[in-house]
């Protein structure tokens, strides 16, 4: 897809998460304030707290007038800016400070602050496709099973960062049993047992595991992506499959693409569910669709 025009962005709108990541945050407002500055532009922040944060954002964007809002921490920041931006004029920026930071990744954001921060004066603007899982906003990848499973002890523990994130995954991987689904999508049905279930718009988890390959974020459509039961002598082979973009080479992985999906998880009327970073416990069957290019969002240039 093009790129839309280019817009001026004087006054900006930074909303922190302080405990997103594992990366000191001390100064991080004098940092975005100084080189906003030197620029000629206005810097505002908004701290998050955990508590009703979705609508004192709103609240706070209806009496404030901005240029566009960045999220300043990890996937999960991401997700409540972006929610709030939906379907309006005002693009998103992310500064990504989280454990994952995935959907700036496949925008191809810089991961450093400067890098990020130079997407304020050297960027494109572009559309995205956001997705509806289960009723709760999504800008990039959730998914039921072992992930989500992985995704509730990180988000309990009081460790962050790719370290802590693989201890749990080895952890649960040695007890972890796989749940049958039954998926009706817009073009077909799938119904067996499956280790994961990821509902991808994009490409990549925040760990650099593609999930989803050769996959657009402003396409329309987006795919459910299985990892079916396999053998412990296969592992292995499947995350070197998922770390070198051969998602579709193994015989244990299977995608569906579609526009909207209801998926049932046998003998489980309600599931945990990780969405964009975040865990969630929904009632089963879970309805999910796409909203195209619904997320102003903007990215480096070119892109």
């Amino acid at each position: 897809m093009a790129a839309e025009s280019t817009p001026h962005l004087h006054s900006l709108l930074f909303v922190l998460n302080p405990i997103s990541g594992d990366i000191d945050k001390q100064n991080l407002e004098s940092t975005i304030t100084a080189f906003c500055t030197q620029r000629g532009r206005q810097a505002a922040f908004f701290h998050t707290s955990g508590e009703n944060d979705l609508d004192k954002l709103r609240a706070h964007l209806a009496a404030n007038a901005y240029n566009a809002v960045f999220a300043a921490g990890g996937d999960g920041t991401v997700n409540l800016v972006g929610e709030a931006l939906l379907g309006g004029k005002i693009p998103l920026g992310i500064l990504p400070l989280g454990s994952g930071n995935g959907l700036s990744k496949d925008l191809g954001i810089p991961q450093d602050m400067g890098g990020a921060l130079e997407v304020i004066w050297k960027h494109k603007l572009r559309a995205l496709d956001t997705l509806h899982v289960g009723g709760h906003f999504s800008a990039h990848l959730a998914d039921l099973g072992f992930n989500a499973l992985v995704v509730e002890r990180f988000c309990s523990g009081d460790k962050r960062g790719p370290g802590a994130y693989i201890r749990i995954a080895l952890q649960e991987y040695l007890s972890y049993e796989p749940v049958t689904y039954h998926i009706e999508t817009d073009r077909e049905q799938f119904e067996g047992p499956a280790f994961m279930l990821t509902i991808a718009n994009a490409n990549t988890f925040g760990s650099n595991v593609v999930i989803n390959p050769d996959s657009h974020l402003d396409d329309g459509e987006f795919e459910l992506c299985l990892i079916e039961p396999f053998p412990a002598t296969a592992a292995l082979g499947i995350l070197y499959h998922l770390y070198t973009d051969a998602f579709d080479t193994s015989v244990y992985t299977k995608r569906l693409r579609c526009r909207r999906a209801s998926i049932q998880v046998m003998g489980q009327p309600r599931v945990l569910v990780q969405v964009d970073g975040e865990p969630l416990t929904l009632d089963t069957p879970i309805e999910v669709k796409i909203n195209p290019r619904s997320l102003q969002v903007l990215t480096p240039a070119p892109y």
